[in-house]
């Protein structure tokens, strides 16, 4: 059985903590769109290239997602803050684009959360999600995370962060945030884990047996 899913969603919108939970529900391989372009942030900013596109397309081309991983520093502010610059950019979407696909073609059962995973890099996965959530509560998600790796970190500073990268995200050039026609909306301020987790697996059950049959 092969199966692709694609998650969407603004920052903190939970759509990373669905997409691990059905990863590890239906034993799928799990991509983090966001992590990608965190790391290639995190390394533009560490290495400083003269060169950017042939910097990453080199990282790319041998990259170990386990590496990825294991960076604790991610998830700062300045590299969220550049991260969403570099987003914007034609020639690094590109990258990390053919990057997600080559992954899912390696793999055939695998789920990837991001921003255009729907609309740009698997607009024929067999079941797309948009994740959506009020601002406050995915403020207070993210303020959590990050005050482990900043003490003094304030809630309204995260809040307004999260609210301009959304903002840009759902309003560039290139690879806008937007929901797919034919993606299920889970919106997780609205649910629990479990309430996620069963409305989710109900439409992946749906569409396993429409393809596969019982």
């Amino acid at each position: 059985m092969k199966i692709v899913i694609s998650c969407d969603g603004g920052a903190a919108s939970g759509k990373t903590t669905g997409a691990k939970l059905i990863s590890k529900k239906y034993k799928l391989k799990f991509l983090s769109s966001g992590m990608l372009y965190r790391y290639a942030g995190f390394l533009l900013l560490q290495k400083k290239p003269k060169n950017k596109i042939l910097f990453l397309k080199k990282i790319f081309k041998k990259l170990n997602i386990s590496k990825i991983q294991k960076k604790i520093n991610l998830n700062s502010q300045r590299v969220s803050n550049h991260t969403s610059q570099i987003a914007k950019i034609k020639k690094i979407r590109d990258i990390l684009k053919n990057y997600q696909i080559a992954f899912s073609r390696k793999h055939g059962k695998c789920i990837i959360e991001g921003r255009d995973i729907s609309t740009e890099i698997l607009p024929g996965a067999d079941v797309k999600f948009y994740f959506t959530c009020d601002l406050d509560i995915a403020a207070k998600r993210r303020y959590k995370e990050l005050k482990k790796y900043n003490s003094k970190i304030k809630l309204l500073e995260v809040k307004k962060s999260i609210k301009s990268r959304n903002l840009r995200d759902k309003n560039r050039k290139h690879s806008p945030l937007l929901k797919h026609r034919d993606a299920l909306e889970i919106h997780t301020g609205k649910l629990n884990k479990n309430e996620m987790i069963k409305k989710m697996s109900k439409h992946i059950d749906r569409v396993i047996k429409n393809k596969y049959g019982n």
